[in-house]
């Protein structure tokens, strides 16, 4: 290891000892540049120059009437079917999850992340094993970049909490409780409407157990000094089966790579972002796409946002995955090979998030 490695290194030890997150180094008041370790490489900034914006948006689908009414349901599986092959995202309206519900789980991030750091400190910890984990940057040691947020996440399981709801931080357990359960029966009506656009029967994503267990991140981006070096996210995509993102209103900071241009994902009151994971692009046997994305640094802020992955059963890690064979023929055979759940997570746990493309590694 070469001298600046050796001293990129210790900047990250330096950092995460703190247990103060991005949000500390803010709160400092003496953060007039970008530290070292949040500074993108030259070759990836360079690469920002070829990408020209593009005026398009991701669809937006009116889930309204999605569950009594076989015309509308046909309509808008059409529409779900058309953008999980096209854009791999889309955002979703009247979903049934009411705003005062959104608008809760988004105050109860901002209230954990700006709240004593002393109380967050309890929290903090890179063990993958616990249920209720807060840091920055759960790549920061693997990745070439550390990212421009904190997190706090925790993890459920299907129909009944897969921790003890006394394990959340009190700021926002009400919040979160309330949010999981709501995002848990909207998952499943995706999962219904997505079997369907793959002409299959309804519940059989759900019994495949895609949706059983989620873990949600409550994302926290500070305003950052020098935007144009930093990175919120990085690029990649999800390694799940499906992702359902609630952001705050105030800035805009998601961004999907659609046909080698970056494109703006604008709030959209009320609604939702959903996108496809590497799983269902995997099971789909590549007819859904899982895309890649990421979230920029801005200059104003914070930005928070929820995401809420469904990766299948956290209590079944032997659980294995592969193309669904009804869809598997002569015409159309597996492209992948089947995945033992446990060890694709975990690869996924112990790699860089900015070079990880969980796909790549189980072609055929």
């Amino acid at each position: 290891m070469d001298a600046s490695a050796i001293d990129r290194v210790r900047m990250l030890k330096a950092f995460d000892e703190t247990k103060a997150g991005v949000k500390g180094l803010c709160d400092s008041g003496l953060l007039l540049k970008l530290p070292d370790i949040f500074v993108r490489p030259s070759d990836e900034l360079d690469e920002e120059l070829k990408h020209e914006e593009a005026n398009v948006q991701v669809p937006v689908i009116d889930l309204s009437n999605v569950a009594n009414d076989e015309i509308k349901r046909k309509q808008i599986v059409e529409q779900v079917r058309n953008a999980s092959e096209t854009w791999g995202f889309f955002q979703v309206v009247n979903h049934g999850i009411p705003l005062s519900v959104l608008d809760g789980m988004i105050d109860g991030v901002r209230d954990f992340h700006e709240q004593d750091v002393d109380e967050k400190k309890k929290y903090y910890t890179r063990d993958t094993t616990k249920t209720v984990r807060y840091n920055s940057s759960y790549d920061l040691f693997t990745s070439r970049t550390a990212s421009w947020r904190d997190t706090l996440s925790f993890s459920f399981n299907s129909g009944s909490n897969f921790l003890d709801p006394a394990e959340l931080p009190a700021i926002c357990r009400d919040s979160a409780v309330e949010y999981s359960k709501h995002v848990e029966k909207l998952g499943n009506v995706l999962f219904g409407i997505l079997s369907e656009a793959l002409g299959l029967k309804s519940e059989l994503l759900e019994n495949m157990e895609c949706s059983k267990g989620h873990r949600l991140h409550g994302h926290y981006y500070p305003s950052c000094p020098e935007p144009e070096l930093a990175i919120g996210t990085t690029k990649h995509s999800d390694t799940g089966f499906l992702t359902i993102l609630l952001q705050n209103q105030l800035v805009s900071g998601l961004q999907v790579l659609y046909e080698g241009q970056w494109i703006d994902i604008e709030p959209v009151s009320g609604g939702l972002v959903v996108n496809i994971g590497d799983l269902l692009q995997l099971v789909s046997n590549g007819k859904f796409r899982s895309i890649e994305h990421r979230a920029i640094a801005n200059r104003g802020g914070p930005r928070i946002s929820v995401a809420c992955f469904f990766s299948g059963p956290f209590t079944n890690m032997g659980k294995i995955y592969g193309p669904i064979q009804e869809l598997i023929t002569e015409e159309n055979p597996a492209v992948y090979r089947e995945i033992v759940l446990g060890e694709y997570l975990m690869k996924f746990l112990t790699t860089g998030l900015d070079s990880y493309r969980a796909l790549d590694y189980y072609k055929i």
